[in-house]
């Protein structure tokens, strides 16, 4: 067997991963990133690009369907129809290409990368398999980065095979259902299921809580859940899935009053939430302290051992691509002996449904309940020239700010496109902004951000547009 000496050893080229290796290549510490797969990970393979380029063509689709009827614009087409296979082709197409791009900066940078499946045997040693019949290959390193991300949960009396699909699968449609039944009304169901009732199909969701988006306080939930209505998806809220029938065409449902009926389905997404990867690559072998599934870390992403590091979605919540690639590079500066900890003042969290969702921070249900008295104010998009443009003044722009000094401890906003109003939000609170200055900034005309001064100037009691 091969031995190959590294003084960091990456496990996982996802964001995390990634970035943390080229940023320790950059930083003089010489590198070996380790991955099985396709490099970028769930995020650029699987997840967040794939399921944004699929969402960009079904609105295109829904677009075009809306001006073969009737369009205010003056608009008018025939016949829209969609040749998913291209569709399909296109989204791949954007993958390859920032895939590719990955690879090409790690060689830029003189990473050295590894493909293969990483076996961890002790906390400074991992041997590497390909599975295409080669000698497998011993690593020693100095320090041990684990980054293997996570995977899709599976329901016990559904596993995922046949009709029965993750979000993975979801991403690669060779044939849109005619009905797609949604197991969870989280964040990836919703995007996923809207997505697809906007390409044609008859879509239903189950989801076990009383209302869609349950992670999301009622406010923000609300504009998401009547756009569901109008688009024609069916909710059943306070419902479990209990498996398939006996032929495979149908879920079998109960409610919150025990009853059971079932629905009809040529296709079953169970989007029921992700785990972190921590089995069948040597984990146990460390002995390391855990948060349940997740690796422990502290503010460093120290693990319980010596040297040994873990970033992203192993880490457990919150599972976000942007989470990750923040705690590489950080690892990666502290291995080369600067001084740095993880304590971001906020994250920001985006769900791609219909409308989009931002939260960054507090929301006045959390701010309560932590304790802090605050004011919040909202400004409506109805009152917003730019999303009247955009055929979408529905949502609204959400801040939170404590009542003695006014220093804001939140942002929220539910509308089209406001997934872009992110960097704002979160830099309002990393920078410690007060209302003041907020509403004391020239906000450019006419834009959706009009309506992040304008909550401001709200809160304060002087709002000049509503």
């Amino acid at each position: 067997m091969d031995t190959r000496s590294t003084a960091l050893l990456v496990i996982g080229g996802g964001p995390g991963g990634y970035v943390a290796a080229i940023r320790a290549a950059q930083l003089g510490i010489a590198t070996t990133l380790v991955e099985g797969d396709k490099l970028g990970g769930t995020c650029l393979n699987i997840g967040c690009i794939p399921s944004k380029a699929l969402i960009h063509a079904a609105e295109q689709f829904e677009k075009a369907c809306h001006y073969a009827q009737d369009s205010p614009l003056g608009i008018h087409v025939e016949s829209p129809r969609i040749d998913l296979a291209q569709t399909v082709r296109w989204k791949d197409g954007i993958v390859t290409k920032l895939t590719g791009g990955v690879a090409a900066l790690l060689k830029k940078n003189r990473v050295q990368v590894v493909s293969g499946w990483a076996r961890i045997i002790d906390g400074k040693t991992a041997e590497v398999t390909s599975g295409a019949g080669q000698d497998a290959l011993r690593i020693v390193c100095e320090h041990l980065l684990l980054a293997p991300g996570s995977q899709a949960v599976a329901l016990p009396a559904m596993p995922f095979g046949g009709s029965v699909i993750s979000s993975t699968e979801a991403l690669a449609p060779q044939a849109l259902p005619q009905r797609l039944v949604v197991v969870g009304a989280g964040y990836i169901g919703l995007e996923l299921g809207t997505a697809y009732r906007k390409l044609g199909a008859e879509v239903t969701v189950v989801e076990a809580l009383d209302r869609a988006l349950p992670a999301y306080d009622d406010e923000l939930a609300k504009p998401v859940a009547a756009s569901l209505r109008r688009l024609g998806v069916q909710l059943h809220l306070g419902c479990t899935v209990q498996g398939l029938n006996a032929s495979g065409d149908a879920v079998r449902m109960r409610n919150a009053q025990g009853e059971e009926s079932a629905l009809p389905a040529d296709q079953v997404l169970v989007a029921v939430g992700r785990w972190p990867r921590t089995a069948g690559w040597g984990l146990e072998s460390l002995m390391l302290g855990m948060n349940g599934r997740a690796v422990r870390i502290d503010d460093q992403c120290r693990t319980s051992m010596r040297n040994v590091w873990a970033i992203g979605d192993v880490t457990g919540e919150p599972m976000l691509a942007h989470r990750a690639m923040a705690q590489g590079e950080m690892v990666a500066e502290i291995i080369a002996g600067r001084r740095r900890h993880f304590t971001p003042a906020a994250i920001p969290a985006v769900c791609f449904t219909d409308p989009e969702l931002v939260v960054v921070g507090r929301t006045p249900p959390e701010a309560a309940q932590a304790g802090l008295e605050c004011i919040s104010a909202m400004f409506p998009f109805a009152a917003n020239g730019r999303a009247m443009t955009l055929e979408s003044s529905e949502g609204f722009v959400r801040v939170v700010a404590r009542r003695d000094n006014h220093l804001i401890v939140g942002w929220q906003a539910v509308g089209r496109n406001v997934s872009e109003l992110s960097t704002a939000f979160t830099h309002s609170i990393e920078m410690g902004e007060r209302l003041e200055d907020t509403a004391g900034t020239i906000h450019a005309h006419p834009t959706l951000g009009e309506a992040v001064q304008e909550a401001a100037l709200r809160a304060l009691g002087h709002a000049l547009h509503v």
